[in-house]
């Protein structure tokens, strides 16, 4: 099992560590929206006794037990996309997204 990044993400999340600080970035699911699942993304500044670590590009992921599950095999890229940048979540775990692309069934 593993989640990973692209080196875009990975420059992006290094870069804001560098300046905030913090050991890595806790990546997890939580209930909500209509398809029922969302992503939640944080940086971390200390790593939970529970946290499953891995490491992508030269950055530490923290993932709780409960969310590997649905988060396995998804790669986490950094986009701009016209005015807009943020992180995205290509997660092959996905069978349904709410039309928003806020939440998602799996």
């Amino acid at each position: 099992m593993s989640v990973t990044l692209t080196e875009n993400a990975a420059k992006r999340v290094q870069s804001f560590l560098a300046k905030r600080g913090g050991v890595g970035l806790r990546v997890a699911v939580k209930t909500s929206g209509c398809s029922g699942m969302a992503y939640a993304i944080e940086f971390a500044d200390v790593e939970a006794k529970d946290d499953l670590r891995f490491e992508s590009r030269g950055v530490t992921l923290l993932i709780d037990p409960r969310s590997l599950p649905y988060l396995d095999g998804t790669e986490l890229d950094f986009v701009r996309e016209g005015l807009s940048e943020g992180f995205k979540f290509n997660n092959p775990n996905v069978k349904n997204q709410c039309g928003c692309g806020e939440s998602f069934a799996v």
